[in-house]
């Protein structure tokens, strides 16, 4: 039986691979409006991440209001109060470029507020919700660090310095955002979910 084990796991070795160009895809094409250019691809994140914080204005006091944890509901709240300073900042962002502040919709971000919403429902008030919530924001906050960086590191190369400076302060706030959320759930909510 060993023989017919390494018979196998040599086979397995030897059989080429389909490489991702030998499968069937279609190329996506492009609609006419399609980012041209690192200043597009900027100006559309930026539009994207505008609508994503300011449904994350109206979400957070639904998060509120249904946490129980003290030290979880006092850090949801300075959240709000930090993202309300985030939609600013992105205004300004959009007033150093020339534009008008526009929200496009966030799917990503969308998504992530149906889950958490869906978490709320699927919870029993208390120790199990508050973890659950922490879970839902830290995808939340996942998914801004991820954005701002990659913002931020447009507008280095686009040279937008005023874009820059928010960008990294918001960046920063997001990261101190999920390691408290982190810290919360340690202390011991995880383990009062059990």
């Amino acid at each position: 039986m060993a023989t017919k084990n390494v018979t196998k796991k040599t086979a397995a070795k030897k059989a080429p691979a389909k490489s991702v160009s030998a499968k069937k895809t279609v190329k996506t094409p492009a609609k006419k409006n399609a980012a041209k250019g690192l200043k597009d691809l900027f100006e559309d994140g930026l539009k994207n991440i505008y609508w994503a914080e300011k449904a994350l204005v109206r979400a957070l006091p639904k998060m509120y209001k249904n946490a129980t944890d003290k030290k979880l509901k006092m850090a949801i709240e300075n959240h709000l109060r930090e993202t309300e300073i985030h939609v600013k900042r992105l205004e300004e962002c959009f007033k150093s470029l020339k534009k008008r502040a526009q929200a496009k919709k966030c799917d990503a971000m969308q998504g992530l507020l149906d889950e958490g919403k869906n978490i709320m429902k699927e919870t029993q008030s208390g120790p199990v919700r508050d973890t659950g919530i922490i879970a839902a924001a830290q995808k939340v906050e996942h998914y801004e660090i991820a954005t701002y960086g990659t913002l931020a590191a447009y507008a280095k190369v686009l040279k937008e310095n005023v874009s820059l400076k928010n960008l990294l302060a918001t960046l920063s706030e997001e990261k101190k955002c999920d390691k408290l959320l982190t810290k919360i759930a340690d202390t011991a909510l995880n383990t009062k979910s059990l």
